[in-house]
């Protein structure tokens, strides 16, 4: 790992469709030799992942503005503007999702990284702000999604399991 200082401005980073959502990498796992990856997660109304977990890596969100209904095997809790979510090694399954009628933004950090590769290769590149629609969960679109949760030691479960 480089022992130089970066800085990241602003607009700069890859941009992620995800699942009906807009990440931008604004840290990757390349640059800091595996070690964390930083993505800033901006959610609209209605988005938000299926449950899943990722055993082997340890997960944080800082909600920057606007709130979201946080889903785990201990119950539902709604994070707000300022709020913060540890996620640790086992965590357990866990989901979100933007109950509002406005956009929520967050910032994820991963450690280790992965889940930034998981992302560029699970999503579409987008420009900022740009919201593609869901996927359809055709079977191709699930071999997909099984092959790269196999690959990235993710594990997803059906959308009401956190219900």
């Amino acid at each position: 790992m480089s022992t130089k200082i970066t800085i990241t401005k602003e607009n700069e980073g890859e941009y992620i469709g995800v699942a009906g959502d807009n990440y931008r990498i604004v840290v990757s796992g390349k640059e800091t030799n595996g070690a964390y990856a930083v993505i800033e997660m901006l959610v609209p109304p209605g988005g938000g992942p299926i449950p899943h977990k990722h055993p082997k890596i340890h997960e944080t969100f800082f909600i920057v503005e606007g709130e979201l209904l946080f889903k785990t095997e201990e119950g539902q809790s709604l994070v707000k503007q300022g709020g913060f979510v540890d996620i640790p090694f086992n965590g357990g399954a866990h989901a979100f999702v933007n109950q509002t009628d406005k956009n929520c933004r967050m910032i994820c950090t991963v450690a280790p990284a992965g889940l930034d590769d998981f992302f560029k290769e699970f999503g579409e590149p987008v420009k900022p702000n740009e919201f593609l629609p869901q996927p359809k969960l055709t079977p191709d679109f699930m071999k997909k999604l099984d092959t790269l949760n196999e690959k990235y030691g993710q594990i997803m479960f059906p959308p009401d399991y956190l219900d």
